[in-house]
């Protein structure tokens, strides 16, 4: 038998978001008259939980079903909901861990008009823990800034080691006298109140600032995380602060429009693909990433910035390689780069 769903107010919270540097969907109300069944239950299924805390198992279909007045279609190339009887409404948000909350009462225009347009969720999303939804606020930025003209690197990173927060001094592999700074925080004021004061001192005054190398991005969730925090402050963490890899290779890049025009299904396949290869090296211990989003960030107006590290170089040079071959990187890609490659010299963790 097919689950059901009551009648009353359909509320689809913006909860997750896409695969890696996928789009984030809206949120949006429906009302649903009479109860409705859900079709095609075996169609990418994935569960949901009502707002009584009974969980059912949903679908998405691959097109739209005409004629099944009553019934509940969800599929993924529209995103639309059916109502029957020739209405409907946009949905959005759903992947594995969607959930939808029935309420009773739907409120007046009047009523909505008063409240105004409904501010955005702006929060972080994971998946369930100890049966709950994970949800967080903290986030950790992380600023790349490179320089050319250092004769004392080692000076550099003692002043650097006085500073209230995390920094990493790389050595650049390119430019004999270039550095590049690492800094890692969960308050981005930090950048400006504590870091920008501190690259004005004397020591740092003889530096020529590189802007083509300067990077910032955030931390972000997919949705389906089973630690949020270990996502977003603790691993990416680690990853840099991690004293057996000491190279460095880190890049921004830039999504063409093209990708996010295809189906969801294709875009998780492509990004399947490419994220194997990803998984592998890190098996391996040879490389370790760290993804970061720097949507309006970035002077180049890039989405994303990777970092690669590990122990040994050459591993960093063979992932670049044998991602060039994928879908994502061969016709999905606007641009990427410049690469700065360093060696670090040590972390300063707090």
């Amino acid at each position: 038998m097919r689950p059901r769903v009551k009648a009353g107010l359909l509320e689809m919270l913006p909860d997750l978001l896409e695969d890696f540097g996928g789009r984030c969907r809206k949120w949006q109300h429906a009302t649903v008259d009479q109860a409705v069944d859900v079709v095609r239950t075996k169609t990418d299924a994935f569960h949901v939980k009502r707002l009584d805390g009974a969980r059912q198992r949903l679908a998405l279909c691959d097109e739209c079903v005409a004629g099944l007045s009553g019934r509940l279609l969800l599929y993924d190339a529209d995103e639309f909901l059916d109502l029957g009887n020739g209405g409907g409404a946009g949905i959005g948000g759903h992947n594995e861990s969607l959930e939808i909350y029935p309420t009773l009462n739907r409120p007046s225009m009047a009523e909505h008009s008063r409240r105004g347009i409904d501010p955005p969720d702006l929060s972080e999303k994971g998946g369930l823990k100890g049966g709950e939804p994970q949800r967080s606020d903290d986030r950790l930025f992380i600023q790349l800034l490179a320089f050319g003209g250092c004769s004392n690197s080692i000076a550099i990173k003692r002043e650097l080691d006085s500073l209230p927060m995390e920094t990493i001094v790389y050595e650049d592999l390119n430019d004999p006298q270039g550095i590049a700074i690492l800094a890692l925080s969960r308050d981005p004021n930090a950048f400006v109140d504590c870091l920008r004061p501190a690259l004005s001192q004397h020591i740092f005054g003889s530096l020529t600032y590189k802007p083509e190398f300067t990077m910032f991005g955030r931390t972000y969730s997919l949705g389906y995380e089973p630690d949020l925090n270990e996502t977003l402050i603790e691993r990416p963490r680690r990853t840099v602060l991690n004293p057996d890899w000491r190279w460095g290779v880190w890049y921004p890049l830039r999504r063409s429009g093209a990708f996010a025009q295809l189906p969801a299904d294709e875009q998780r396949r492509i990004l399947a693909e490419h994220g194997a290869i990803g998984m592998a090296f890190g098996a391996g211990d040879y490389v370790h990433d760290v993804r970061l989003a720097c949507h309006g960030l970035d002077r180049d107006d890039n989405d994303f910035i990777l970092g690669l590290v590990g122990k040994e170089l050459f591993p960093l040079s063979a992932v670049v390689e044998a991602m060039r071959k994928t879908q994502q990187t061969s016709l999905y890609l606007d641009r990427l780069g410049p690469f700065f490659i360093g060696r670090k010299l040590g972390a300063s963790p707090r």
